[in-house]
């Protein structure tokens, strides 16, 4: 089974780039991992690794890193994830001749939020994807099966954040997520509720940073917002 979903990474590069001609010099940014394979068994779903066409992805992302800005790259500690994080690691290496440092992974940038797979999984299938995340969103999946979707927001907010005001000036926290990641992030700190924002693309992703000393928020969907 294959599905089809955009690549942006060149939004996301235009996002970072617009940020630095504002003369934004640290930011942090959470994105989906790179075109990967599927699986009838949705039970297989988390040992799904990358296509060729995902690993040409990542390696562009890499390469086209917008000079003068470093990567310092996160991940969950899905396999796709890390995959997407080591070949943006060696496409920025390529183009640079720079070795970045180890990939750092997080439990936060995983699916923490599912706290009953087998339920989980049940329900996605019964109801499809974008019926279960609103299902979620409206509070009518039980706390047993998936954490609280303003929580995982503020969860997810507050790594990205703490990463932001961990870096030194001209780096950028790559941060290698999932899609349903990025959903409550979109629905409740930026106002884009996923069934207007779409699915979120491979390498498609919400930009952090600082602005008079407060944290906001963008997307190439968004005018920035402050948290």
């Amino acid at each position: 089974m294959e599905r089809k979903y955009e690549v942006r990474s060149q939004q996301t590069l235009d996002t970072i780039t617009n940020l630095m001609d504002r003369g934004i010099t640290r930011m942090s940014v959470i994105l989906r991992h790179s075109d990967r394979f599927y699986h009838k068994e949705a039970r297989m779903d988390p040992f799904m690794g990358l296509t060729d066409r995902g690993k040409a992805y990542a390696m562009d992302l890499g390469r086209a890193m917008p000079a003068g800005i470093r990567p310092k790259l996160y991940s969950s500690h899905l396999g796709r994830c890390i995959e997407t994080a080591y070949l943006v690691d060696k496409g920025f290496t390529a183009a640079n001749g720079d070795t970045l440092d180890h990939n750092i992974t997080s439990d936060t940038l995983a699916p923490f939020y599912i706290k009953d797979i087998e339920k989980a999984i049940g329900l996605m299938l019964d109801q499809g994807s974008t019926q279960f995340i609103r299902s979620w969103f409206d509070n009518a999946i039980e706390a047993a099966v998936m954490e609280d979707p303003r929580r995982t927001a503020d969860i997810l907010t507050d790594y990205m954040i703490g990463c932001l005001d961990s870096l030194s000036d001209n780096q950028v926290a790559v941060c290698i997520s999932h899609d349903w990641n990025i959903f409550p992030i979109k629905e409740y700190k930026l106002g884009l509720p996923h069934e207007g924002a779409g699915d979120v693309g491979y390498l498609d992703g919400v930009v952090f940073y600082r602005e008079n000393n407060r944290p906001h928020a963008v997307t190439f969907q968004t005018e920035p917002v402050e948290l």
